[in-house]
């Protein structure tokens, strides 16, 4: 489970960190508080951080289901998976939103064999326990 834990750590802290750029543009492109619109570059780092939020509420729960009733190594491989997919995205999205697809794909297909796994792998334990 330390695999699963350390990339539950390490995508809080992608979060974090994307949360900080969304300060850092906020300040560079004038956007003051509480707006969330006025400047195309601050919005895309703000829709990464959102989008990022929204992906978290699979991501996580995923994880932990996933590595209770599969293996936690492959849960957390998944996690490293979802991880780069975000950097991509994130770095692609602020320089041209219409090229985050692959880290979009990087990003879902993870969380997608998390969820899915996690309801499987709950329903076997129903089924065959």
């Amino acid at each position: 489970m330390a695999y699963v834990d350390i990339v539950t750590a390490l995508a809080l802290i992608q979060f974090m960190v994307f949360a900080y750029k969304v300060g850092g543009a906020r300040m560079k492109y004038g956007v003051k508080a509480p707006a969330i619109t006025g400047n195309e570059i601050f919005e895309r780092h703000f829709r990464v951080q959102q989008n990022t939020l929204e992906a978290l509420v699979v991501l996580l729960p995923g994880l932990y289901v996933f590595s209770r009733y599969f293996n936690p190594v492959w849960a957390a491989g998944l996690g490293v998976v979802y991880l780069i997919g975000r950097e991509i995205y994130a770095a692609t999205y602020v320089r041209d939103p219409a090229k985050r697809s692959l880290g979009y794909g990087l990003t879902f297909l993870p969380m997608v064999i998390l969820a899915a796994g996690s309801g499987i792998g709950a329903v076997r334990q129903l089924i065959w326990h």
